[in-house]
């Protein structure tokens, strides 16, 4: 009898074990799938930009520092948009993390009026931008230059327009976690569009949407059908003319338009008007529906619900201010919330320096925040140590390269000998960073030159001085070329990066 009890359960265990794994493997399955707009964000194994994880020398997971290729998430004639995604030391996005995002634009283009689930921080790099959105239920609209910064809120609709003359216009951004589904990749809901991109109001029956506009279902179709360029759309002769319309008239015309299209009674409309300009006139009677919930009951000459232009936050630009640091080696400069106020909102910092060539951000830590990286000219290098004195990254990046530095994690950067290294970034924390130097005549060894550090390396009070003493520059120094040439610089040899360490034993 007890024989049978054991065979049957030995049975039990070994069907409960089936159902598990397979239970596991479909969950597995399935996590390599994420949300991206109406499509599904495939992780393919992961990309192949992207190296597979492996595991360190002491059983842990191997960090990313530098962060895989830059994926095209649109594309058309007129523009497209790269991102680069976050990561924060786990293969998911997970907290703090952010996505960077590069949005190219060629001239007279618009990248269609949308809205995301995540705060949009846009930095203009090249070019002059039109940024029009809603802020606090009224149309604003700012122009941009370079080094501007600007937010745009997650929920909040907008537009871009490239309105330079000839110019290509360039925009780095970082894209916040989503606060929508939460799964970690943004999305984007186009409020219009037509076949490419559909319009969110695509998804709604018909007799909804036409109920909802008051108009009919025929020219609810020529609306929602026309758009077939994708999200970044010519607004001249090879784009859609109802933009380009629009787009052109000056900002108080431009809200007075949307203000009053609708004639003074349905029985005065002309019989006779030519169907282009029925299409112009549906196409604003919608867009001031989508943007400004401007319904149809009011009539010419009605103020109730009028919104006049918005007097939103305006553009930071990044230039407009001396830098927090300059010697003859390169210069840097850091925003926080204090000089510029959105950043608060953002949970955000920006950073820009500027490293003469051979010259070097000296080896330092970020004490509240994490740092996303983007090379914007020249080549350099990226090291960055684990917390046992071993190194993370050491390696050569250039123009378009995206590196992320853990907080509290030691990092230099180096300007290559062959000209200047320019690099611009996000600092996961809107609060001010106060970077702490270890080498340098400002740093943590100068001011804490007591004996017991003299004692922890195992030096003389004396000679520990002598050698922290060297180095009379602070925050950017030279390397042996950029040194005066009078001086006799010994030669140094280029290490290569030693150690693969784990944090999981860091502990």
């Amino acid at each position: 009898m007890s024989i049978r009890l054991t065979a049957s359960a030995i049975l039990i265990s070994l069907l409960f074990c089936s159902v598990l794994i397979h239970t596991t493997s479909a969950v597995s399955r399935n996590r390599g799938h994420r949300l991206r707009g109406n499509e599904e964000w495939e992780e393919e194994e992961e990309d192949e930009h992207e190296p597979e994880e492996e595991e360190g020398d002491e059983g842990g997971e191997e960090i990313r520092f530098l962060l895989g290729e830059a994926k095209r998430v649109i594309s058309t004639d007129a523009g497209e948009m790269r991102v680069v995604r976050g990561y924060n030391g786990k293969r998911k996005f997970g907290e703090g993390g952010i996505h960077v995002g590069f949005i190219t634009m060629e001239p007279r283009s618009l990248f269609l009026p949308q809205y995301l689930d995540s705060d949009l921080l846009l930095f203009i790099r090249r070019g002059e931008a039109k940024i029009g959105l809603i802020y606090k239920d009224e149309l604003v609209e700012r122009r941009l230059r370079i080094g501007d910064i600007y937010r745009v809120q997650a929920g909040s609709p907008f537009y871009i327009v490239n309105v330079g003359e000839g110019q290509r216009l360039h925009v780095i951004c970082s894209i916040g976690p989503s606060r929508g589904l939460g799964v970690g990749t943004f999305q984007s809901f186009f409020v219009a569009g037509g076949a490419n991109p559909a319009s969110v109001l695509a998804g709604f029956d018909q007799q909804t949407l036409s109920t909802a506009f008051n108009v009919t279902i025929d020219e609810l179709r020529e609306i929602m059908t026309g758009q077939e360029a994708g999200p970044i759309v010519y607004i001249n002769s090879r784009g859609p003319r109802v933009w380009s319309d629009f787009l052109e008239l000056k900002d108080e015309k431009k809200m007075q338009h949307l203000k009053e299209l609708m004639p003074e009674d349905e029985d005065d409309e002309d019989e006779d008007q030519k169907p282009e300009e029925q299409d112009q006139w549906l196409f604003e009677k919608i867009l001031s529906t989508l943007l400004l919930g401007i319904g149809d009951n009011r009539r010419k000459g009605d103020d109730r619900g009028r919104r006049k232009t918005g007097s939103g936050p305006d553009a930071y630009n990044l230039f407009d201010r001396k830098p927090d640091f300059r010697n003859n080696y390169g210069w840097s400069l850091a925003l926080d919330h204090h000089e510029c106020h959105p950043l608060k909102k953002s949970g955000l910092g920006v950073y820009y320096v500027n490293l003469s060539a051979g010259s070097m951000m000296a080896p330092h830590l970020n004490p509240t925040a994490a740092e996303y990286g983007i090379v914007l000219h020249g080549t350099g290098t990226i090291q960055i140590v684990y917390p046992n004195g071993t190194s993370a990254l050491n390696t050569k990046v250039r123009e378009g390269s995206v590196f992320w530095v853990p907080r509290y994690f030691p990092f230099c950067q180096i300007a290559s000998r062959s000209g200047p290294f320019e690099f611009f970034g996000f600092t996961t924390s809107s609060y001010r960073n106060r970077p702490q130097f270890l080498v340098g005549a400002n740093s943590i060894l100068q001011t804490m030159r007591g004996s017991e550090f003299a004692a922890a390396f195992g030096l003389t009070t004396e000679r520990f001085r002598e050698i922290v003493d060297a180095q009379r520059e602070s925050v950017i120094i030279p390397t042996p070329a950029a040194a005066p040439p009078d001086e006799e610089i010994p030669s140094t040899a280029e290490e290569e990066g030693k150690g693969k360490a784990s944090l999981a034993n860091e502990s």
